[in-house]
């Protein structure tokens, strides 16, 4: 089986969706299957090398010139590769993909990662479509995705070809309790609610730091907000870390008071790193949390009851260290390597239908004759 991913990019920045689409690679090739990636490159190039999966320079800005460029340069990567099953991670992607699929007689994949993006519905041109969680199911089906195409495979970092395994890493000496998220500054992440949240309980606390771990557009105006605050100094902006494991075993609780989050793999990363997890109660956060036996659920846009689950547990070491034990548990679940097995699944029942369709075509044309 030849297999060709396609991605935006492979660059090294926090992006989950690339970071799924790297390890499936990987853990690919060691099964002993070819495996392509195609994108705009960047820093993972060198980690797909070394394990063997070639790589395919895929420029797919939107521009109008460009994307007639892109049709080009991808009917040649098809042309070289000859794909069995083409994996594409985003919306670009699956619209070439899906535009050459019966010049390059592929199966073509999806997966949807982000269903609440408008252009989430064009991941349904594909054959099989993948979500991460059966809420992003739901809602794929809400929107007009036929049941029978799509797959739920719940998504997994944990043993990443990416990482270090997490006793490897270093804690950092944080300020003790520390609150930590690990986020792209944007606002449906709930940076502002969390600032506010923080604001609330830090007189009652006044050891307690707020760490707010990424980058995004919108980090000025959270800095901006955070310096308005009594509690600036206590609020630390620590940019995109390619390391964030560190940050994670120096924390109290972990945070991710996102107002839309199709699974929220950080959380994973989080619940192995041993935190006492605060998140809200949307998408498929319940799914990743183990319906509230792994993490404390909060409704989304709420800084109350956020500053209410944080004090909860501030004011109580033994419960506060209930939920970091109970976030270790049950995380055999999101391993890479159960994603990977899962996905190949997909591949293998699309490979299985596309040979019947191919024995049945050569029968009819032996009939003909």
């Amino acid at each position: 089986m030849r297999i060709l991913h396609i991605t935006n990019h492979v660059q090294k920045i926090g992006n989950g969706i690339v970071n799924v689409a790297v390890d499936l690679a990987c853990l690919q090739t060691k099964k002993g299957l070819d495996v392509a990636v195609a994108s705009a490159g960047g820093e993972y190039e060198e980690l797909l090398a070394d394990h063997g999966v070639c790589h395919f320079q895929l420029d797919q800005s939107r521009t109008s010139l460009n994307m007639i460029k892109a049709s080009w340069r991808y009917r040649e990567i098809i042309k070289e590769f000859q794909p069995d099953i083409v994996h594409a991670h985003m919306m670009t992607g699956v619209v070439l993909a899906g535009i050459f699929r019966n010049s390059g007689k592929y199966s073509l994949v999806s997966t949807v990662h982000n269903e609440f993006q408008r252009s989430a519905v064009l991941m349904g041109l594909a054959d099989r479509v993948i979500a991460v969680s059966h809420a992003v199911a739901d809602s794929m089906v809400r929107r007009g995705i036929p049941a029978k195409k799509l797959r739920v495979v719940g998504n997994g970092t944990l043993g990443s070809p990416r990482h270090k395994k997490i006793q490897d890493y270093q804690p950092l000496p944080l300020h003790h309790p520390a609150i930590t998220t690990v986020a792209g500054m944007y606002s449906r992440k709930g940076i502002s609610e969390l600032i506010d949240a923080f604001t609330m309980i830090a007189k009652d606390f006044p050891q307690a730091h707020l760490y707010l771990v990424g980058d995004g557009p919108d980090r000025s105006i959270f800095e901006a907000m955070a310096q308005r605050t009594a509690f600036g100094n206590r609020i630390h902006f620590e940019g995109f870390q390619p390391e964030p494991q560190r940050y994670m075993l120096a924390t109290d609780i972990f945070v991710l008071a996102s107002h839309c989050e199709s699974f929220g793999l950080v959380l994973t990363e989080a619940r192995e790193a041993s935190c006492a997890i605060v998140a809200s109660d949307v998408d498929g956060i319940p799914e990743t949390l183990d319906h509230r036996q792994a993490g404390v659920l909060v409704p989304p846009k709420d800084s109350q009851t956020l500053a209410s689950a944080l004090t909860q547990l501030l004011s109580n070491p033994e419960l506060l260290d209930k939920w970091k034990f109970r976030a270790t548990q049950n995380l055999e679940r999101f391993s890479v390597a159960r994603v990977n097995e899962e996905t190949l699944a997909v591949y293998r029942e699309l490979s299985r239908n596309y040979d019947v369709f191919r024995i049945m075509r050569t029968r009819e044309l032996v009939v003909g004759k």
